[in-house]
């Protein structure tokens, strides 16, 4: 969300959560100025300040303090960083990570509770316009629909709120069955699609969620029910051990292919398969037939740029101020660093992908060439003459410092690396790969960068639309959509004949699978996508133990679902036990 109206949030800042005992809490929000709710007003503009307070929900506690959107993405085999940040959430641990996974539960309830709120006081408007109060109603509906997604995939069954404490909501909510959640979902959802502003609108705000939004993510909602309701198929990934010793030396790994069959997930043995993806397909396929507006895949070189940040591409996106102490996150410190003026960077750079999640690309695919930091000068390099390449192959050992894979100078180095560095790479935390989407910012010697970040993308409607095809039968169609997105970055197209055909289904699902991750990389997709597959056990076990950064990568049933908050058990009536494994 861009925010246009900041300046609105000054009569109405609900309060963030500094400390909790309990789920009803953190969902007793006040407002904290001198206008209380009942002063807002009855007018458009009220409804903006409505709309406003919950979307900042998400800067103003959730991001701020750099807990999201780490908690949806440290867990997974492709992520990887020094021991320091991983060596919790990272390393499965999530018992002794509250600050990270106990804020997601108690971040996306006070959203909740921040969205009835401002339903009921919207609904109760008459001064309004009539499209202007159902578009609102419908953004807030949206809001409430992917806070409970993100949260039934984290922690299975959950509570549900339809009214606020405030109003006398029982503050003992039980957890609801998987299909009761999605259910409530979907019907959030789909009101929304009908509700919301078509991004082609007049009325529509640029950087708000759109009916669009609602139909995309639908298509996931239903994708993510279908995978999970599937048995017994198979899934093709490449893995493997990270590394390799051979006396004093240790070398990176190339992965293998290794094949998994996946179980039904737990609580989604009662969806439909075929059902689902037909759901899936339909409601992905609405959006890229234009039905809810014009959507669009970027140019590759135009993606990740700040002025293309409100493209029709990003479908959901949370949007920051550069060096504003409230409505920043830590993307940009993260993934990108923070620099000096001398283009050093000081500190940050911390989170990337490992060697085995670089080597699915084709060696021309943009996603590696422009979308991985191949060199970079940590600050205190700069007293011996240093820096670091990625990644250490033939191509850029030899662009890097001249030498070829036996070891021999065989040439100079190449522009940028004949800049009189002297750069190498080490094994470990300090050379990963880092991405660049998030390094387009205003200000990079800052902490407080103004990165987005982006929860829904076109691309992923259109992948999720590759595999509904596929599991639907469809395999031509699947391949098509697939190569939509390869086709944008340079990658070379699949087929279902030739070199490297895929012949099957398995073949394809594979195919996609793998996509999603390359695609998706650093956006918070790889826990999700292994768990709704059935397949996080499998792959995260197959890297043997310990990634290349020294990170624990090996799991068990209870990492299959996050903890629930010791406190909200300790204290909701109604919970009388915690996730498997963590009590």
């Amino acid at each position: 969300m861009k925010f246009r109206k900041l300046y609105i949030t000054a009569f109405l800042l609900l309060a963030g959560c500094i400390s909790f005992t309990s789920c009803s809490d953190y969902l007793k929000e006040e407002p904290q100025s001198f206008i209380g709710p009942d002063q807002v007003g009855d007018s458009n503009d009220a409804i903006d300040i409505w709309v406003t307070g919950v979307y900042n929900k998400w800067l103003n506690t959730m991001f701020l303090y750099n807990q999201f959107p780490l908690v949806l993405e440290k867990d997974c085999d492709y992520t990887t960083g020094p021991d320091w940040s991983m060596s919790y959430l990272g390393a499965g641990n999530f018992q002794d990570t509250s600050s990270e996974c106990d804020a997601m539960w108690e971040g996306l309830y006070g959203l909740i509770e921040r969205a009835n709120l401002a339903i009921k006081y919207i609904k109760a408007m008459s001064n309004c316009s009539e499209d202007y109060q159902q578009n609102a109603l419908g953004e807030l509906y949206f809001q409430k629909a992917f806070a409970y997604f993100l949260l039934t995939r984290a922690y299975g069954e959950i509570p549900l709120w339809d009214t606020t404490i405030s109003d006398g909501a029982n503050q003992n909510q039980p957890r609801q069955s998987i299909p009761t959640v999605y259910a409530e979902i979907i019907k959030l959802l789909e009101d929304g699609a009908s509700m919301m502003y078509k991004r082609d609108n007049a009325n529509y705000q640029t950087g708000h969620v759109c009916a669009g939004s609602a139909a995309g993510l639908l298509a996931k909602v239903y994708a993510t029910m279908g995978s999970g309701s599937l048995n017994g198929a198979q899934m093709t990934i490449r893995t493997g051990a990270a590394t390799s010793t051979n006396g004093d030396e240790t070398t990176l790994t190339l992965p293998v292919s290794k094949t998994f069959t996946k179980d039904v997930v737990a609580g989604y043995g009662e969806f439909n398969t075929d059902s689902c993806y037909e759901n899936a397909a339909k409601w992905a396929k609405a959006i890229m037939d234009g039905d809810y507006g014009i959507y669009e895949l970027l140019p590759y070189n135009e993606l990740w740029s700040k002025s293309h940040s409100n493209d029709s591409e990003f479908m959901f996106s949370i949007q920051t101020i550069s060096n504003n102490n409230t409505y920043h996150m830590g993307v940009g410190l993260y993934y990108n660093g923070v620099f000096n003026a001398a283009g050093r960077i000081t500190t940050g750079h911390w989170l990337g992908n490992r060697y085995h999640w670089y080597c699915l690309f084709d060696s021309k695919d943009y996603r590696i060439v422009n979308g991985v930091q191949h060199r970079w000068i940590n600050e205190g390099q700069e007293d011996y003459n240093g820096g670091f390449y990625y990644p250490k192959n033939a191509e850029y050992t030899l662009k890097a410092t001249g030498y070829d894979a036996n070891g021999n100078k065989v040439a100079d180095p190449v522009f940028p690396y004949n800049d009189g560095i002297g750069y190498y790479y080490n094994i470990g935390y300090e050379c990963i790969a880092f991405t660049t989407k998030y390094s387009d910012v205003t200000d990079n010697t800052t902490q407080d960068q103004d990165a987005q970040w982006p929860f829904l993308r076109y691309a992923d409607v259109i992948l999720i639309y590759a595999e509904a095809e596929n599991e639907l039968g469809n395999s031509q169609t699947a391949i098509d959509e697939m190569n939509l997105i390869r086709t944008r970055s340079n990658a070379n197209l699949a087929s279902m004949t030739g070199d490297g055909a895929l012949t099957s289904q398995v073949a394809i699902r594979s195919a996609i699978f793998e996509e999603r991750a390359k695609e998706l990389a650093c956006e918070g997709d790889r826990r999700w996508d292994l768990i709704r597959w059935g397949v996080y056990l499998q792959a995260m076990n197959a890297i043997g133990g310990y990634d290349e950064s020294g990170i624990y990568k090996t799991r068990g049933e209870k990492n299959l679902l996050y903890q629930i908050p010791t406190a909200e058990v300790n204290t909701n009536k109604s919970i009388t036990s915690n996730n498997p494994g963590w009590n």
